[in-house]
């Protein structure tokens, strides 16, 4: 019957008058007997009428206005959810009240945020789909060229001798980059995604330092760059997947190593720090610049002269870098440096 009702008064403000109708109507009943049962002359019963009257007719409008902004307040909330409907997350619901439609213009402007949060990290996820396949393409396009350069010489029997087995060499060198690029690619997908599947346990850093400057020295040595270790015996052991934690030092390593000029130095130190234990590396080559310091552990980034893309390298050390310590609950960054480069990274320590 209720609902037979509303359906017949139709709108929401039409709705709201006939309730108003229907409270004041007894009302008005009631006073318009007792005016006619009371004994008092026709002028003075004609006076209550009229009072009855104006004070049904002053509800009545009284009424109307109230049930006119809240008509406003529905019209306006409604109106705002259409246009997000329709596309538009930059809509913002404001109501004249502070009742509860106001609640619900906060609780629809609380999901238009997410929607434009959800829309936003789509649009990210996206454009980093595309630079991601972008960058890999051109890390793929040149070692790709050169070995079919490569393939086609020997094959054809161009060359021979000592030519063919520098050639032969070359892609050897071609294949392994390109080995390197996908198995980083690999990994930095993996940790990413949350696949991770290592054992933790007490490393002694002094130890794991050590062994991998002493592996990094040939190839510093090469360059004319010494490498060397301070990380003291006592320091506490630290929790942690020692053959990743070695992954991290290669990479922070070898990128300082090529940075570094003829007769430079990295040096890799380790220290108690506030959340942990704290590694450093540090070179004196040429430094980042202001505004490439905040990229620099990001996939493929390339800046002003390639600062955060390792020479020879396919850009993915420093981010594979940051997945791993970030996996460990540790955190990298760059701690200001008057000369060079200085990478730090914290671990948890051992309990």
């Amino acid at each position: 019957m209720i609902s037979r009702v509303r359906t017949w008064a139709g709108s929401l403000s039409r709705q709201l008058a006939l309730v108003v109708v229907i409270a004041m109507a007894p009302v008005l009943a009631a006073l318009v007997v007792v005016s006619l049962l009371m004994v008092v002359s026709g002028h003075a019963a004609l006076l209550v009428a009229a009072i009855v009257v104006g004070a049904g007719v002053l509800a009545f409008l009284g009424a109307r206005l109230i049930a006119g902004d809240i008509v406003r307040d529905v019209a306006t909330i409604r109106d705002g959810l259409r246009a997000v409907g329709g596309g538009n997350r930059s809509v913002r619901i404001t109501t004249d009240a502070r009742d509860e439609l106001s609640q619900l213009a906060d609780a629809a402007n609380a999901m238009i945020g997410d929607l434009r949060g959800q829309a936003a990290a789509r649009d990210q996820s996206e454009s980093a789909r595309r630079h991601l396949v972008a960058a890999v393409s051109h890390d793929l396009r040149t070692p790709i060229t050169s070995l079919r350069l490569l393939t086609e010489a020997v094959s054809d029997d161009i060359v021979a001798g000592e030519v063919r087995r520098r050639y032969l060499a070359r892609m050897r060198t071609h294949i392994d980059a390109l080995s390197a690029l996908i198995d980083d690619l690999f990994e930095l997908s993996r940790l990413e995604a949350g696949d991770i599947s290592w054992s933790l346990e007490r490393v002694q850093l002094s130890e794991l330092v050590g062994e991998t400057v002493d592996a990094m020295r040939l190839e510093a040595e090469a360059k004319g760059v010494a490498v060397t270790a301070s990380v003291p015996d006592s320091l506490s052991l630290a929790r942690a997947n020692p053959e990743k934690i070695q992954r991290v030092l290669f990479n922070l390593i070898q990128n300082a190593i090529r940075h570094t000029p003829a007769d430079g130095s990295v040096v890799v130190r380790a220290e108690p720090g506030d959340s942990g234990i704290e590694v450093e590396i540090v070179d004196d080559g040429e430094g980042i610049a202001a505004n490439e310091r905040e990229h620099v552990f990001t996939a493929f980034y390339r800046g002003g002269d390639q600062a955060a893309r390792t020479e020879g390298g396919a850009g993915l050390g420093l981010a594979v870098a940051r997945a791993i310590v970030e996996a460990h609950g540790g955190r990298i960054w760059l701690a200001d440096s008057t000369v060079g480069t200085r990478v730090r990274f914290s671990l948890p320590a051992a309990s």
